[in-house]
């Protein structure tokens, strides 16, 4: 049996970790620039009450000379305040005082993103940050915001370092200001992975940058195991779609010891395929690139187990990764081909391109009967049927669970990454169980493409169909299909054009129900 347990002395490898990863906790210099918020009466938010009142009159006049309104978003710099950082970018946070704690954090979130980025374009190199009705929403938004994957342009082409600080230093060390940092931090290392070319990130370099990342965290522990221990463990289904590939698969586990020793853990699988062609069902080219962020669930699994870990949450939580690549040659599987996964069901491979769920299958079977979690979740970038039905708003929901629906639902709306549920109904099985060869299908019929997709992964959570087992002793079961959600069009906000890390920030969220 192969595999490499990753010690805790590993060195940080990543050269694409130029920016991102800064959580300084003190200041190198002192800012240059100060993010401020005022509400659509121009009413100043928060810590500028600090200012004595000439600063605000200052403040004020140049505000209403300049016609702002305090919409939220809307963005002026102004320049020459006593007793300030030379450039003060005010953002409109729109009404005052809103009743929705998540309102605030994410009007927050998008007025720190717009005010970092406005004043990182003017130079500032330290910026102070105002708390902006939410000063864990104001730090993610910042943090979030000053993103930019660039590391493999040419160095004059880059955007500068920015270091980000409370413009109250008190709040340096509360848990508003690490909640922020721990979780941006978490979501900006998932886009990393996902938006990283698949050259650059292959199964093996996956899970050398994520042991690199987490190994060093208290209470955590990571596993790398290779393709022989896959077919030691009949990873039948997992392995079939790495045969046309000349890049080795990885299988990851994480293991984070929060909890108590003998008590059940939360489970997370993340579909990990570093670059999917569709194999023998080869994708047409238009948009092929985006392909490489298809192991998107793998990365916010791996973002999340980040954030649970900096935070130290009082729970257990394992992740299982399985990492391939999605080939055509020679070797590769072929439409037709009959596999056999790790709890023995046959399958018949229709398409190639679904091959998505054929490595969730034996991750999913692994994580429930290994490690008997009370809940497992798993994330990918599954259909594009579920592009078409939610487009790139919500991340689709399938679970067996109404308490566990509840919990994923409330993390969302607290986070402003939200989740809309979807049908798991047994009435989707007869379309992938008419095969008159395996016992099952990896596709059925054009129509609920992400309903069949669904329902296929439930039949490999150990214990799901077993009518006399307690109810109370089953797994909650969820899949989240990220298809739409994985890539954004464009930069709004904090959301930044490319590959979104989503919903790193919701699956933190929601393991912190568990405290």
């Amino acid at each position: 049996m192969s595999f490499l347990r990753i010690p805790k002395n590993v060195t940080a490898l990543s050269k694409f970790s130029r920016t991102y990863f800064s959580t300084s906790s003190r200041m190198s210099q002192q800012p240059d620039g100060l993010i401020l918020g005022v509400y659509k009466d121009l009413t100043l938010a928060n810590s500028v009450k600090a200012l004595d009142e000439n600063v605000k009159t200052q403040l004020t006049e140049q505000l209403k000379n300049s016609g702002a309104t305090g919409k939220l978003g809307e963005l002026r710099v102004l320049y020459g305040l006593d007793s300030c950082p030379k450039q003060v970018a005010v953002v409109g946070l729109g009404k005052a005082a809103e009743a929705s704690v998540p309102k605030n954090m994410e009007n927050a979130r998008k007025a720190a993103a717009i005010g970092a980025r406005a004043l990182r374009e003017q130079g500032a190199k330290v910026i102070a940050v105002d708390s902006l009705g939410s000063l864990q929403g104001a730090v993610e938004g910042a943090k979030l915001g000053l993103y930019s994957f660039d590391s493999l342009k040419a160095e004059k082409s880059r955007k500068p370092l920015v270091e980000v600080t409370p413009y109250d230093q008190t709040e340096q060390e509360s848990s508003a200001w690490k909640n922020g940092l721990a979780c941006s931090e978490a979501q900006n290392f998932a886009r990393i992975l996902a938006e990283t070319p698949a050259n650059h990130m292959t199964p093996r370099l996956f899970a050398d940058q994520v042991a690199s990342k987490l190994s060093p965290l208290e209470n955590v522990e990571v596993i790398v195991r290779d393709g022989e221990w896959a077919e030691e463990m009949k990873m039948g289904a997992f392995l079939s779609v790495t045969r046309g590939s000349a890049a080795p698969p990885r299988f990851v586990e994480i293991h984070y010891r929060g909890g108590k020793e003998n008590e059940k853990p939360l489970a997370l699988v993340g579909k990990g395929v570093t670059f999917d062609s569709g194999g023998i069902s080869i994708k047409p080219s238009a948009n092929m690139h985006l392909m490489k962020g298809d192991m998107g669930g793998a990365a916010a699994v791996a973002g999340a187990m980040f954030g649970i870990a900096s935070l130290q949450l009082p729970i257990n939580v394992v992740a299982c990764i399985p990492l391939c690549e999605n080939m055509p040659s020679g070797t590769a599987t072929k439409p037709g081909d009959v596999i056999t996964a790790m709890n023995g069901k046959t399958i018949e491979v229709l398409n190639t391109d679904a091959e998505g769920r054929l490595i969730l299958a034996d991750a999913i079977y692994y994580a429930s009967t290994t490690f008997k979690p009370h809940t497992l979740i798993d994330v990918a970038t599954l259909t594009g049927a579920m592009v078409i039905a939610l487009g790139d708003v919500f991340s689709g929901v399938f679970t067996n669970s109404d308490s566990l629906w509840k919990q994923l639902d409330d993390a969302g709306h607290n986070t402003s990454d939200m989740f809309w549920r979807m049908p798991l109904h047994p009435s989707y099985k007869k379309l992938i169980t008419e095969s008159p060869v395996a016992d099952l299908m990896n596709v059925g019929s054009r129509a609920g493409g992400s309903c069949t997709a669904a329902i296929f992964l439930k039949e490999f959570v150990a214990g799901l169909d077993d009518e006399e087992a307690d109810e109370a002793e089953q797994i909650r079961f969820a899949h989240i299909d990220i298809a739409g959600s994985m890539d954004s069009g464009s930069t709004n906000g904090y959301t930044i054009k490319g590959m979104t890390g989503r919903p790193t920030r919701s699956l933190i969220e929601f393991a912190r129900t568990f405290q």
